[in-house]
This record gives C-alpha cells, structure tokens and sequence, in this order.
C-alpha cells in the first residue's frame, strides 16, 4: 500500500496481511503475509517428519507443544493489549514451529511453554506485533531458554550413532560438542540424512534442503542470504584447517541459513544488503564455533546481525534513479 490513508484504514480494521515494505520503486503484490507463512510451514514439513522418524513420538509431542503455547500466547496477549486477532496470519504457528526447531527433542514440555511466551510476548508483541520486531522471535526464545536453563538445553536424546560407538545410547553428544571435546567428528552421510544428535528441526540436512528448495521455487525467499551464509562458513571452516563440509551439515546452518536469516522483517531488504548480512552470519558462526566456550553459534550469530539491519540498509540503499551526487565544494 503506498498511501498513508490505506495504511491507517488497513491498520484500524486489523488487516495487515497487504502491507509490503521494500526497496523502491514501491509496486502492489498479491501476495500476503497468510500464504507466505502457509509457504514456510509446508516447506518444514519434511524436517519435522525427519525429526519425528529419528527420534520418535516425543519430538512431535515437542513440536505440538510449541505451536500450541505460542497460538494461545499469541491470542491472549493481543486480548490484553486490546489488538485485532491476527492468529489467521499464520506468523505464531511458524514461531512455535521454529522454536520446537530449535529444542532438544527430550525438551521438558514446560520448557517449551516458557520459550513460547518468551518468542511471542517479549520478541514480538512488546514491540508491535508483527512487522515491528527487530529479532527472530524463535532464537530469542531458545537464547533465553539456553541462559536459564543450560543443562535442559544441552540434553540431547540420541538415534542410533555407530560412529560414536552408541547403538542405542539414550543421551549423548552432538557432532558439534563431540568434535569440541573428544575431536570426533560424524561421518557426513549420517550428517546428511539426519542420524544424528541435535536439536530437532537441525540434524536432517536433506530433510532441511528440500523444504529450502521448496521456497525457493516459489520465490518467498531468494538465494543471496543463504548464499552468503553457507559460503562463509564453508570457506572460514577451511581456512582454520576444520572439514567445511562437516561444518555446514552440523548443527543450525543449514536450519539457520535458510529458514531464521531470511526472516523479511529482521533481515535487510536491499540485494547488497542481505548478502552482507550473509556473510556477518556466516563470520560470526565460525568465530563462535573456533574460539568460544559453546559449540554452536548460529543463533547469536543471526541474533547479532539483527541488531546491525537498520544499519546495513543504511549504506545499501540504491540510489534514486536519476539522481547525480553533488560533490563537496561544487555549487
């Protein structure tokens, strides 16, 4: 909508989902806020089924649980704060979804009510609702979950891991920790298809890799985010003598890169833009991963390149067609 009229009445009848924000020139699209989340949630579809196959009827429980608390959470906060409804944008059904993504599959189940509330009230309906929240409120609620309750968040429930000599292991270590402290590393075809301990909506890089295709054909993300991402970690994991394959199928790269980075309203809107924001993702990973005390880096890493968007679009903003720079002491 390009009149402040539209937006007025579109905002007072509770019907955001026509609202774009771009790089101008400005043109209406058909495309709304329901069918792009709709998009996001068919698209993670596979990782969920890959979660639920490796690691059983607990992982769906998890992830019912997370979209679920973060839907009333969502409802009942707007009720408070006296707002329109917007549960039919499909925006609190993706959070709870990537939150459960991000959790332990052995997560205890008031774990994931707690880090509901905390994505949706204090990441998103503090600041606005939707399209005013600066982070991606499903890593704040899993960095929040991380700080204050670490040893429910390092608990991994393992499949079946030859590699790390566990037929059976019920708990163990993932790639990433297993590498930090014992300097095994798991074979990339497990990495792969997703035998591996982790976080639910992580461990399956192909699982990950179809749902990522699947929004790339339909254009609701394009490639220079991810791009940039991926590329960044696979070169820096070289350059430090680490196996950038293993890199980038382990732990929340390949998760973080396409589904997190990419969030429209916490990411840069401008083309140089989104491939610099890419790249501090992808630096910010491996300077965590290489040189600090935890194992994985990717949520901070998206969380710290957040903070910078506003600035990033700062200096990439295309120029005004037919504008000339005037030069310092010219008249």
């Amino acid at each position: 909508m390009n009149s402040e009229t539209d937006k007025a009445g579109a905002e007072k009848s509770g019907d955001l989902s026509q609202l774009q924000v771009s790089a101008s020139p400005h043109i209406r699209d058909t495309i709304t806020t329901r069918r792009i989340m709709q998009d996001v949630s068919i698209s993670l579809m596979p990782a969920g089924l890959a979660a639920v196959y490796f690691f059983g009827d607990r992982a769906l429980l998890v992830i019912a649980t997370c979209i679920v608390s973060s839907m009333l959470t969502e409802a009942a906060t707007r009720k408070i704060l006296k707002r329109p409804n917007t549960l039919s944008d499909g925006s609190a059904l993706v959070t709870g979804l990537l939150l459960a993504y991000c959790l332990p599959p052995s997560s205890p189940y008031w774990i994931c009510i707690v880090g509901a509330a905390c994505s949706i009230v204090l990441a998103k309906e503090l600041y606005g609702g939707l399209g005013h929240n600066p982070f991606n409120p499903a890593l704040v609620g899993r960095a929040i979950l991380l700080a204050a309750w670490p040893t429910q968040m390092t608990t991994w429930m393992m499949p079946r891991m030859e590699w790390l000599g566990r037929l059976d292991a019920v708990t163990g270590a993932t790639p990433l920790t297993a590498l930090k402290l014992y300097g095994k590393t798991a074979p990339l075809w497990d990495l792969f298809i997703g035998r591996v301990g982790g976080s639910l909506g992580e461990t399956s890089a192909l699982a990950l890799l179809i749902g990522a295709a699947y929004l790339l054909l339909r254009r609701v993300i394009e490639w220079r985010i991810p791009t940039g991402f991926i590329l960044t970690v696979f070169l820096l994991s070289a350059l430090l003598g680490g196996n950038p394959f293993f890199a980038i199928l382990s732990g929340g790269v390949i998760l973080g890169a396409f589904f997190m980075a990419t969030d429209y309203v916490t990411s840069p809107i401008t083309p140089r833009g989104k491939l610099i924001f890419g790249v501090g993702c992808g630096v910010i990973t491996i300077l965590i991963r290489s040189f600090g005390g935890y194992p994985e880096g990717v949520c901070y890493a998206i969380l710290l390149m957040n903070c910078t968007t506003s600035l990033i679009e700062k200096y990439t903003q295309p120029k005004g067609y037919g504008i000339v720079p005037v030069r310092r002491g010219s008249s």
